[in-house]
């Protein structure tokens, strides 16, 4: 790999991280997600959840955090390019927070499928 290349990487690198500070100082949902998502972790540790199940849950972390990152990046394109409101740039937007919200109901399903079950055994034996 050549020195062009191996700059090239690392300012694509602090890019990238630029990029997720801004969506995090910026997007109230960016901070409830990556908090619902440390939460999930430590359940997970807490109940001692398999690798498989370790695996579903990052993996459905990552899904909500990367579709409100790029929901972001729309909205900023969308902004940019149409400042005043138009119909065709807030169903852009419409759609882009859709995205978040499927892969958000689907993160939910992961997590009472890996969970509910060790609620409820904890719940019967309480109860």
């Amino acid at each position: 790999m050549g020195e062009y290349q191996k700059q090239g990487f690392w300012r694509s690198l602090n890019q990238a991280w630029r990029g997720l500070l801004h969506t995090w100082r910026t997007q109230g949902h960016m901070k409830f997600h990556v908090g619902a998502g440390i939460g999930v972790l430590f359940s997970a540790w807490w109940w001692q959840v398999s690798r498989f199940e370790w695996l579903i849950l990052i993996a459905a972390i990552g899904c909500v955090i990367g579709s409100e990152v790029m929901n972001s990046a729309l909205e900023i394109v969308v902004d940019m390019v149409q400042p005043d409101f138009h119909p065709l740039a807030g169903m852009a937007k419409d759609v882009a927070a859709g995205a978040v919200l499927v892969t958000t109901i689907q993160a939910i399903a992961i997590g009472l499928i890996v969970f509910f079950p060790r609620f409820f055994l904890l719940a019967s034996k309480i109860f």
